[in-house]
């Protein structure tokens, strides 16, 4: 996975932008592909529908997805269920993130092979530590799985 970008699945608009803030306040150069369902999420990842005439190449695939399980249509959790399933994207690193404490949310997410399950803080502060950290260590200290 030669890939820099970050697939942001997440369906609140102001979460997003808070995200992307966060990302920003970080100094994270990675492009962001923002996915405001899991049917869009789906799309871009398999090459369907909107995004069908994009190049499929190892370097298309995002280098970590940040995936909400609370989404309209195909949950967070069909997402990752339909990554894990497919050679091609079952190794991209998923981190859940959410503002669910569930705990079958929790157990079903590292059952079906997330490799992160972290909640949003609120306090904005907080949450770009969180981003920091994220970024620093799936994009810059983790070895990815080679193909």
């Amino acid at each position: 996975m030669g890939s820099h970008k970050i697939l942001l699945v997440e369906d609140n608009p102001d979460d997003v932008e808070l995200t992307m803030h966060a990302f920003r306040t970080s100094r994270m150069a990675n492009e962001i592909i923002v996915a405001r369902d899991g049917e869009d999420a789906l799309a871009y990842l398999f090459h369907t529908e909107q995004y069908a005439e994009r190049a499929t190449t190892e370097d298309d695939l995002p280098a970590l997805v940040l995936l909400d399980i609370k989404l309209p249509g195909i949950s967070g959790l069909d997402v990752l269920r339909r990554l894990r399933e497919n050679d091609r994207t079952r190794r991209i690193p998923v981190v859940i993130l959410t503002t669910s404490d569930d705990q079958t949310d929790i157990v079903s997410g590292y059952d079906l092979g997330v490799n992160s399950y972290i909640r949003k803080p609120v306090d904005f502060s907080a949450f770009t530590g969180v981003v920091d950290q994220l970024g620093l260590y799936w994009l810059v200290m983790n070895t990815p799985s080679p193909i």
